[in-house]
C-alpha cells in the first residue's frame, strides 16, 4: 500500500471509482433488458384486505394493538407524545414497533478492477410498481430466521459470517421516526475476493455504483433500502480536491463530487461548530413518547377494515393479501401504513466558498431514539396542511415548490419501503439557490456539505432515512482535470 493510498484511504478511493464508471460488466441497455424478464417471469399479486380479514394477524382484546400470531414480525401499537419542537404540542398515533434489527446490505466484488454491486430484483408488496432494486440481502431478523417458515434468504452468510467477506460498511441506521418507533436496520457492505466463484441468481445482477446512479435517475426504481444503504459510503479524497475545486463550475454533478470530497476546513461550518449547534438542539428541544394501547389512541377510528385518522389526515393502517413467485414464502397476509399523498422531501443547496452546502433541518419525530435527527431543508405531505393557510406550511416550502426549472438539480418519484409502507411515494428535490440568495434560517437549520453529512452518517441517530435517502441520488462527475473511468463491455463473472 502506498502513501498516497494511505492518505485517500483505499476502501473510499474504490467507491469513488465504481461511482464513476457508468457502464460495467453489463451495459444499462442490457441491465434494462434484463428487468423486462425478470418483469414477465414473475407473477405476484396485491389485494387489499380488511385488517379484521388477515390470516395470522389479530387485535389483542385488552389492548387492541394489530399483532402476528408469532409474536414476532412487527405490531401496530399506540403511543401518546408530547413535545416543544413544532406547533403542535401533544397528540397521540398509530405506529409500527419492530425491535428486531434487519439486514440491509450489499456483496461488492472487483470485476475488471472495479468494485460491482449485487443488485436484487424484488418484490415487496407496497411498491406501487412491484418489482423494484433492493440490496443482495434485505431481510428482518425474523424473515432470516425463518420465523415465517420459508426458504432463508440467498447470500445471507457473506454478512453474518466475517470470514467469509471483508465488510466496507456496517451501521445501525434509523427508519422512519415518523411511522416506526425507534427502529433500526443493520446497513451494510461486504466485498469478496474478485477470484471467488459465486452463483448469481436469476433475480440478480451486477452493477457498478454509477450505473445505480444513473438508475436513480428513474421514478420508483431503486428502492429505500438500497437508498439507505449507498448513503453510506463516503468518497473522502482531500488531495484531489484541491484541483477539483477550482475547476467545477456549472456541471451540478461535478459541484456534488467537490461537496463529497471537501475538507473541513472549506466548509461555512466546521463540524466542530455542527457538533454544538446538534447538541444545542438536543438540549433545546424535548420529546416524550410513551407507548399506549392502540384502543386508548384519541381521534383514530378501527372500523374493521382500516385503522384511521378522524379527518382522514397523515396515515392509515391498511390489511393486504400477497401472492409472489420471487419470495422466501408464496403468499401471506399483513398490515401496511398508507400514507396521505403528496409527499415532498428536498434540500436547498447553494455555493459557499465555492463549495455546494445543504440546508439541513434539526427534526423531532416520535419515533426517533435521540429527540432530533439531521433531515432535509422539506419534509412533509401536503395534504396534510390547508392550502386555505399557507403559513401552516413548514419553512422553506414556497421556495422549494416555487423553484425555477432552471434551479431544479435532481427531480423523481421515489418509492418508501414496500415492505410496511403501501404505494408511499414522495417527490425528492434538490433546488439550487443562487449564490447572492440569503436565507433567514430557523435555529434548527444550518448549511453543511456532503462530505460533513457523510461523516454523521457514520454514527447511529444522526441523519434520518428521508435524508440519507436523498443524498444517495445524487450522482458523482469527476472535473475535468480528473480523469474517468470506464469498462469495456464483457461477460460478468459469477
Amino acid at each position: 500500500m502506498t502513501i498516497l493510498e494511505i492518505h485517500n484511504g483505499v476502501v473510499e478511493r474504490a467507491f469513488r471509482d465504481s461511482a464513476l464508471v457508468v457502464e460495467g460488466c453489463v451495459s444499462l441497455s442490457e441491465f434494462n433488458r434484463w428487468l423486462d424478464e425478470r418483469r414477465a417471469v414473475t407473477k405476484f399479486s396485491v389485494t387489499k384486505t380488511p385488517l379484521a380479514d388477515l390470516q395470522g394477524w389479530h387485535v389483542e382484546p385488552e389492548t387492541g394493538n394489530l399483532v402476528h400470531k408469532s409474536g414476532r414480525f412487527f405490531r401496530i401499537e399506540g403511543v401518546n407524545v408530547t413535545t416543544n419542537f413544532g406547533p403542535t404540542p401533544h397528540w397521540m398515533q398509530p405506529i409500527i414497533n419492530q425491535p428486531e434489527i434487519g439486514i440491509l446490505g450489499f456483496v461488492t466484488k472487483k470485476i475488471e478492477g472495479v468494485l460491482h454491486f449485487l443488485v436484487q430484483a424484488k418484490m415487496e408488496p407496497g411498491n406501487i410498481n412491484t418489482l423494484q432494486l433492493s440490496p443482495t440481502v434485505q431481510a428482518t431478523k425474523s424473515n432470516y430466521t425463518q420465523v415465517h417458515g420459508g426458504n432463508r434468504p440467498p447470500y445471507l452468510d457473506y454478512f453474518l459470517d466475517r470470514s467469509k467477506a471483508r465488510v466496507l460498511v456496517d451501521q445501525l441506521q434509523s427508519e422512519q421516526g415518523s411511522r416506526f418507533l425507534r427502529k433500526r436496520n443493520r446497513n451494510m457492505i461486504v466485498e469478496i475476493d474478485k477470484d471467488e466463484r459465486i452463483e448469481v441468481l436469476p433475480d440478480f445482477i451486477w452493477l457498478t455504483l454509477g450505473q445505480l446512479f444513473e438508475l436513480l435517475l428513474t421514478d420508483n426504481l431503486v428502492n429505500m433500502d438500497s437508498r439507505t444503504v449507498l448513503s453510506c459510503i463516503r468518497y473522502a479524497d482531500g488531495v484531489e480536491y484541491v484541483c477539483a475545486a477550482s475547476t467545477a463550475q456549472e456541471d451540478f454533478r461535478e459541484s456534488v463530487y467537490v461537496s463529497s470530497t471537501a475538507v473541513d476546513t472549506m466548509a461555512v461550518n466546521r463540524m466542530d461548530n455542527i457538533v454544538s449547534w446538534l447538541t444545542q438542539m438536543k438540549t433545546q428541544y424535548e420529546l416524550k413518547t410513551t407507548r399506549v394501547p392502540l384502543k386508548d389512541v384519541d381521534d383514530w377510528l378501527f372500523d374493521g377494515d382500516r385503522i384511521r385518522h378522524k379527518d382522514g389526515k397523515f396515515f392509515s393502517v391498511v390489511g393486504v393479501s400477497v401472492q409472489a413467485s420471487n419470495r422466501e414464502v408464496g403468499c401471506w397476509q399483513q398490515p401496511l401504513i398508507e400514507s396521505g399523498k403528496g409527499g415532498v422531501l428536498a434540500f436547498l443547496c447553494q455555493k459557499m466558498n465555492g463549495v455546494l452546502h445543504f440546508l439541513v433541518q434539526g427534526r423531532v419525530e416520535p419515533g426517533n431514539f435521540d429527540c432530533i435527527e439531521m433531515a432535509p431543508t422539506l419534509q412533509c405531505t401536503r395534504a396534510n396542511y390547508d392550502p386555505q393557510h399557507p403559513e401552516s406550511f413548514p419553512p422553506f416550502y414556497e421556495t422549494v415548490m416555487g423553484a425555477l426549472p432552471t434551479q431544479i438539480r435532481y427531480s423523481t418519484f421515489q418509492s418508501e419501503e414496500g415492505g410496511r409502507f403501501y404505494h408511499d411515494v414522495n417527490r425528492y428535490m434538490v433546488v439550487e439557490l443562487d449564490t447572492e440568495c440569503v436565507l433567514e434560517l430557523p435555529d434548527n437549520y444550518v448549511w453543511m456539505t456532503i462530505a460533513q453529512l457523510k461523516e454523521f452518517i457514520r454514527f447511529n441517530n444522526y441523519v434520518n432515512i428521508e435524508a440519507r435517502g436523498l443524498v444517495s441520488c445524487l450522482g458523482l462527475k469527476r472535473p475535468p482535470t480528473l480523469r474517468a473511468r470506464h469498462l469495456h463491455h464483457s461477460l460478468c463473472p459469477t
